[in-house]
């Protein structure tokens, strides 16, 4: 048997790949930002590049749409220096976002330690990473990205609300956003009972007579929905009670349980398409109200419900 000609893994100059970080890596990440969360462990979807806050531009803000977290990234295609760490501070108080990604082409101690007492001693739901950027190809292959979390909060698994100041005025994404919940809502108005006519990426439906809650969220590219618990809550409760009948609920709805991950998202499921058309709505809207149903109906009768237990109802 022919042994495999296997190459050489070689790091090369991030210039090589982006010319100016401003003008090139920048935006190529802002077209890209997948690669960026699947190092990180989470979804973003883009909110805006060069956000203004007084006087300077922040590069990028992002959203976690599972979650609705607000994530700002800074980038640098060299070593960290003070200034960045001082425009990223000035940034998270001026966009009022929650979690800060800090990218560059490598860590001084100083500033991977600040990281770290950040996350150490700010409160929820404040979070810090540290990701480093190279540039590596085998060969004469194309330059390939690679992202390497170096600094990230202990036990990632914080859950965070939407609070950004846009003086009254919604975005393009959240008027977008808005637009479909109403389409939702015109077709299932019982829905208002759990969600408004919001530009939030997700609603909940709780479960009678426990804590647990079926989200139904919207990115640009699916619909989907999970169980979870409260926010902030610890994701291992959600995991005990579930466990118990995880078979039955995965042979009822169709899926796996999974472990929850670092969000505590269970029996995850989604439905991919062009999100941007609005044509497609209704029937993603139809399926996502026929499948919330069917979760909290599965949930429901597997767990019970004892006469007269209350029914708490989050907040999305």
């Amino acid at each position: 048997m022919t042994s495999p000609k296997l190459g050489t893994l070689q790091q090369v100059s991030l210039r090589h790949a982006w010319n100016h970080e401003a003008q090139n890596f920048t935006p190529w990440l802002a077209a890209n930002l997948d690669r960026l969360a699947q190092a990180l462990g989470m979804t973003l979807e883009l909110e805006g590049k060069e956000v203004q806050v007084g006087s300077f531009y922040a590069d990028l803000l992002a959203r976690n749409p599972l979650d609705d977290t607000l994530v700002l990234i800074e980038n640098q295609l060299e070593q960290t220096d003070h200034s960045h760490l001082g425009q990223i501070l000035t940034y998270l108080v001026g966009l009022e976002a929650q979690c800060v990604v800090w990218i560059a082409s490598d860590f001084r101690e100083p500033h991977l330690s600040a990281i770290n007492w950040l996350n150490e001693h700010t409160v929820e739901p404040f979070a810090f990473f540290a990701v480093q950027v190279k540039a590596v190809r085998i060969g004469d292959s194309p330059i390939a990205p690679l992202f390497e979390v170096v600094g990230r909060p202990n036990g990632w698994d914080r859950q965070i609300q939407q609070q950004i100041r846009s003086g009254g005025e919604l975005s393009e994404l959240s008027r977008w956003r808005m637009r479909f919940w109403e389409c939702l809502l015109d077709l299932h108005p019982e829905q208002s009972v759990w969600g408004g006519r919001d530009a939030t990426s997700s609603h909940w439906r709780p479960v009678p007579g426990t804590d647990l809650v079926v989200a139904i969220y919207l990115a640009q590219k699916s619909v989907g929905l999970f169980v979870r618990g409260p926010r902030r809550g610890d994701p291992g409760d959600v995991l005990d009670q579930l466990t118990p009948h995880h078979q039955a609920l995965e042979s009822t709805l169709s899926t796996a349980m999974g472990m929850g991950g670092r969000y505590g998202h269970f029996f995850w499921q989604e439905r991919p398409g062009n999100l941007r058309d609005e044509s497609c709505w209704p029937d993603m809207a139809d399926w996502l109200n026929e499948r919330q149903s069917q979760y909290v109906e599965a949930i429901n009768l597997q767990l019970g419900v004892a006469e007269g237990d209350v029914i708490s109802v989050p907040q999305a």
